[in-house]
């Protein structure tokens, strides 16, 4: 294998792991030449945002698909598994939690009979933690490739779940706000933002599903019997997480229309007392309007304690009715 030479920036690894798992890093030149030799080993290359000519530059190496190398080139790619001949291309959505925003990315990934090549693109932690752990086990790199893949695809679905989980402790917290005694034109507008992340997460799970089906059955690269197990245990990992993130956004949605749904509520038994109170100051206003015309033959006009009589049913009627509306819950 070639002396390891100096990478680009956007080059995170470039290495050669030998048929016992061990590690040798390597330059982009030498992956051809490594490749050439049949010893059971493989070369592992991973990316973060590489510019046009470095792809082009491993396609070369690799010998990659065109259009391959075309959806690579664009960071906007829908979740999918396509197979070109004897390798597979691979886009799959990343999530990440960023200064209480979640954040979305996408990793692309090629892999062949000896090569797996990890491009990052946006929001997506460093795969160099997922490597370092199987570097710790070389057996499971003596596998080959689909190891790799199965421990980069493994990573990528259990970032999903404390982001769920984040969400899940937020709903409820807003769920106290939605039953709280004082309207917060917040909560309604965290309940949507909440909605949304859901559904965003919920257009990066349910493909990741359909990828880990594809790849269990694809017969353009078998995975070996000793590794389909743990792609199985990925794929219900995912599936999981959907089912979470479906019953999140109906408890959401549910949450939405109760918290209307007391908005409307408070609304209305606020109209209600302004109802009751505007009631009660009609009864006096009526009596006393009745006494303010100038006409001459008026019942008690002329009578000694004709005003205190007046005072007398004004207040007798108010208490009255006063009475009524606090017995009918309107005061």
């Amino acid at each position: 294998m070639s002396e390891t030479t100096a990478l680009p920036a956007c080059v995170v690894n470039s290495a050669a792991y030998d048929r016992s798992g061990q590690r040798q890093d390597i330059s982009l030149d030498a992956i051809s030449d490594v490749l050439a030799v049949d010893d059971g080993s493989f070369v592992w290359v991973g990316l973060y945002e590489p510019e046009n000519a470095l792809l082009d530059k491993l396609q070369e190496e690799f010998g990659l698909h065109d259009l391959a190398i075309e959806d690579a080139q664009n960071a906007h790619q829908r979740p999918k598994l396509e197979p070109y001949g004897n390798s597979l291309f691979i886009a799959a959505h990343t999530a990440q939690r960023q200064h209480d925003h979640v954040c979305f990315g996408e990793t692309h990934i090629f892999m062949g009979p000896r090569f797996l090549i990890t491009v990052r693109h946006g929001a997506s932690l460093s795969y160099a933690g997922v490597r370092q752990r199987l570097e710790r086990e070389p057996e499971l790199l003596a596998r080959g490739p689909t190891a790799a893949l199965h421990a980069v695809l493994d990573f990528i679905v259990d970032n999903y779940q404390p982001i769920v989980s984040d969400f899940e402790a937020l709903l409820d917290a807003l769920e106290q706000d939605v039953f709280s005694e004082s309207y917060r034109r917040g909560t309604t507008r965290r309940l949507y933002e909440l909605r949304k992340d859901l559904a965003k997460m919920r257009m990066a799970v349910a493909p990741m599903q359909d990828i880990l089906s594809q790849l269990l059955r694809t017969p353009t690269f078998a995975i070996p019997d000793i590794i389909r197990p743990y792609f199985r245990d990925v794929h219900d990992h995912a599936v999981r997480v959907g089912d979470s993130i479906d019953t999140l956004r109906e408890m959401v949605t549910a949450a939405m229309n109760v918290n209307l749904s007391l908005v409307t509520v408070a609304q209305g038994e606020i109209v209600k007392k302004l109802a009751g109170w505007a009631g009660l100051l009609a009864a006096p206003t009526l009596i006393t309007s009745w006494y303010g015309m100038n006409f001459v033959h008026m019942p008690e006009l002329a009578g000694r304690y004709s005003y205190w009589v007046l005072i007398g049913i004004v207040a007798l009627v108010c208490v009255s009715l006063y009475g009524y509306l606090r017995k009918i819950d309107w005061l």
